[in-house]
């Protein structure tokens, strides 16, 4: 009898033995954690298609001036939005409608080509109408028109649009009124933030927002209208429908910003939206891709 037991004993530790060595050798190897593989608690990097951004400049007032920049390629292409503020605050909008196509299209900018938005050039303007800081939508303007006049200049009250250097003047003309053009040329933070850039960068286009007559308009200062501007204007005007325009004759300009960048050699054109209160996408978007085309190798 003490034998059986024995006997039985030895099985069973023989059987237990076999199972454990069949679970061991039938387990999954544990997979290597390599140096750059993400632990489970560690942030893993977004895979989304987003922009970069640069601080270019800081206004009067200390706000930034913030340009997003799409795509890669070794020709530049410069737009700028809000450089009347708050008066013009729906060039600010058509910037982020931009901004947020490009974002979600980066195939959109051809491979050769690198955009860059600056869609508030003057945010202390803006900021007297609605939260500089922040995306805004129409719903959040609540002044009148008229009560967004003083929002059209910067913290100084000074015109940015008449500080630029072709034709300057301390005191320029909007519509009937007189208003600053500036101690100087470039005398503003804001103004010297795009002069700065462009020295810094090799610019093929620069495209400028402003409301409102509803337009594209040719930039010269005195040299004539550059050949390449020309064909950009066309091509933004075939295609989002606003009519073509040579100059702006409505009255005279000085310290203009598009006009300075004639006076460097660089094609720009005004796109002048037709109220103040529409950004006018559809159409933009169409004129905006026709540049983009142009300029496509």
């Amino acid at each position: 009898m003490k034998n059986t037991s024995t006997i039985i004993g030895i099985l069973a530790l023989i059987a237990v033995i076999g199972i454990g060595a069949y679970v061991l050798t039938h387990q999954p190897a544990p997979t290597a954690m390599t140096p750059s593989e993400p632990s489970s608690t560690a942030p893993v990097a977004s895979t989304t298609e987003e922009s970069a951004t640069t601080v270019i400049g800081k206004s009067v007032e200390g706000r930034d001036i913030t340009a997003y920049h799409f795509g890669s390629g070794s020709d530049e292409i410069l737009i700028v939005g809000g450089i009347h503020g708050g008066y013009e605050w729906n060039t600010v909008v058509l910037s982020y409608d931009l901004i947020d196509y490009l974002t979600q299209h980066p195939e959109a900018v051809p491979q050769n080509e690198k955009v860059t938005v600056v869609p508030v050039l003057n945010p202390d303007g803006l900021n007297k109408v609605v939260d500089a800081t922040k995306r805004f939508t129409e719903s959040d303007i609540t002044e009148t028109l008229a009560e967004t006049i003083p929002a059209r200049f910067n913290a100084n009250t000074v015109d940015l649009n008449r500080n630029f250097d072709c034709d300057w003047q301390a005191t320029g003309t909007w519509q009937s009124r007189s208003v600053s053009g500036g101690t100087a040329a470039f005398s503003e933070p804001e103004t010297q933030a795009i002069k700065s850039y462009m020295e810094a960068h090799t610019l093929t286009a620069v495209i400028a927002f402003y409301s409102s007559a509803g337009g594209v308009y040719a930039s010269n200062c005195h040299g004539g209208v550059l050949p390449d501007t020309n064909a950009i204007l066309t091509a933004y005007a075939d295609a989002s429908g606003y009519p073509a325009y040579q100059d702006f004759n409505f009255y005279d300009i000085t310290g203009d910003m598009v006009n300075w960048f004639a006076k460097e050699k660089i094609p720009a054109i005004s796109i002048v939206l037709t109220n103040h209160t529409d950004a006018e996408w559809d159409k933009n978007q169409k004129g905006i891709t026709a540049v983009l085309n142009h300029y496509a190798k």
